[in-house]
């Protein structure tokens, strides 16, 4: 599901070798943390949210699947 993420994630920003997807493991399931450049973060959000929506919309889809719970973090 990384993998996944991140191919979403490299195809929409300009700087891909910039974008990092760390997982972390927590009570609540898996939680994954992007990181992209600064110039990137904007189109990775989208206008009011709507990208980063979308982006965990297909994230939890795929999870469901596997009866798992995920979460994804935008770090600045």
């Amino acid at each position: 599901m990384k993998d996944i993420l991140e191919v979403i994630i490299k195809n929409l920003v300009d700087k891909p070798e910039e974008v990092q997807v760390t997982e972390k493991n927590d009570e609540k399931g898996v939680c994954y943390e992007v990181k992209v450049s600064k110039d990137d973060m904007g189109k990775v959000i989208g206008k009011q949210g709507k990208m980063a929506k979308a982006i965990r919309s297909i994230v939890k889809a795929l999870a469901a699947k596997e009866h798992r719970r995920v979460s994804v973090e935008f770090i600045d």
